[in-house]
């Protein structure tokens, strides 16, 4: 069973007012830091992009351009595009909105999800799904593909039909989105006075 990395990048980011995907927290910009995170997870690991992110982004890993005939249907066009081009892989997703996701965060996620199911996403204290911190089975493909043409647009609603599997993460921080520039400025130097705290404990903890 091939596990597929999809990290989603072509929103529009109108309240934030700049690429999120661009965004720097770890040295680069978050697009290749959440590729990153993914990569030990995945076989492969695939960028999802708008057209101008395609054309743009200077990266490591593959891109795959947002498929004309999915246009318009946010986070979703991504990944009915993924499943379009790569069919028969599960896909482990993740947006670039969450500056405090790590990768034993995704390895716990992926190990209690029933892979029964077809799909299963983190799950927030108000009960709302996650969409863009899921895991997506290749057999959800074909029932997404359904919702898309009978006019839905939203994850959130393709996973509660689907009685998706609900995950509840370690550190709540986890889910903490960042929609605009004072978010993003907060979070950077809250993540900056983290790494000065560790690597003063460290420095103490030397001989």
């Amino acid at each position: 069973m091939s596990l597929y990395g999809l990290v989603i990048c072509g929103g529009e980011s109108t309240r934030m007012g700049t690429d999120k995907s661009l965004l720097v927290y770890y040295q680069k910009p978050q697009h290749e830091h959440v590729a990153d995170l993914l990569a030990p997870l995945c076989e492969r690991v695939i960028l999802c992009c708008n057209a101008e992110q395609y054309r743009t982004f200077r990266t490591v890993y593959p891109k795959l351009a947002d498929l004309p005939q999915y246009g318009g249907a946010g986070p979703m066009t991504g990944l009915l595009s993924a499943f379009e081009t790569f069919p028969g892989n599960d896909f482990l997703v993740a947006g670039c909105d969450y500056p405090y996701l790590t990768t034993d965060e995704l390895a716990n996620f992926l190990h209690d999800t029933d892979k029964d199911l077809p799909a299963a996403a983190f799950y927030n204290q108000n009960a709302f799904y996650e969409p863009l911190l899921g895991w997506y089975a290749r057999s959800a493909g074909n029932a997404l593909l359904k919702a898309f043409e009978n006019g839905s647009r939203s994850l959130q609603r393709f996973l509660v039909a689907e009685n998706a599997g609900k995950y509840r993460p370690l550190s709540e921080k986890t889910m903490l989105s960042v929609d605009t520039i004072d978010d993003f400025q907060a979070i950077k130097k809250a993540l900056e006075a983290e790494n000065d705290i560790q690597d003063g404990d460290q420095f103490d903890n030397q001989p």
